[in-house]
């Protein structure tokens, strides 16, 4: 029965977990797309060190985190597949790193009206372009906001679960459960071992050892 919940609790781990690398794939899709606008305003890449123009930081935020989603999604497939506690314990390190982060965004965003100047100036022009595509479809950006932090919280609560059983013990041979029969044969006389008296002890016990080791 431990078995067969734990094999369930890490199928819905890895498929919960799938939908985090999801996100940060889009993240990553849409950071191409932008360092392409830029290499084709500016005539070269946002990277460059000898660049006359500001760095774009919102390009290399966007860029970090579909990064640290999909570092996210690897190290939580990696602890689903092993159930190994170390394995779980850094991927609920990472989680509850990215929800800390995502919560302290959040208020800075909801409870303090001048949030903008907060953030340095964007030369790209893209965090104008995502904060107005924001409050023109609110709601839904709401709903998805909402349902990816459910599922970060979802991913956590499971691998608490999947930490508290423990990983899955293979059983290579029945000599793995000798130690439950052994109480069963705790009044069992002792064995015993019929001799022939002819090999006893004695000169002939002693000759024929001699012989057989020559």
């Amino acid at each position: 029965m431990v078995w067969v919940l734990r094999s369930c609790i890490q199928s819905i781990l890895k498929l919960v977990n799938s939908v985090i690398g999801m996100a940060g794939l889009a993240m990553i899709l849409y950071s191409a797309w932008m360092i392409r606008v830029w290499q084709r305003q500016m005539g070269e890449l946002p990277f460059a060190h000898d660049s006359d123009y500001p760095p774009p930081w919102f390009i290399y935020t966007f860029l970090g985190l579909g990064v640290t989603f999909c570092v996210i999604t690897c190290s939580g497939h990696i602890a689903a597949e092993t159930a190994n506690g170390c394995c779980l314990y850094l991927y609920m390190l990472f989680v509850v790193l990215l929800l800390m982060v995502e919560a302290a965004v959040s208020v800075d965003v909801f409870l303090n009206r001048d949030w903008e100047k907060d953030f340095p100036k964007d030369s790209s022009g893209n965090f104008d372009q995502f904060k107005n595509f924001i409050k023109s479809n609110y709601e839904m950006c709401k709903w998805i906001g909402l349902s990816l932090v459910s599922v970060q919280g979802l991913s956590l609560l499971l691998s608490m679960i999947l930490k508290a059983l423990g990983p899955l013990q293979y059983y290579d041979s029945d000599d793995e459960y000798a130690p439950d029969r052994v109480p069963l044969l705790k009044n069992a006389p002792p064995p015993y071992v019929v001799v022939d008296p002819v090999y006893g002890h004695g000169p002939k016990n002693d000759a024929w050892i001699r012989r057989q080791e020559k």
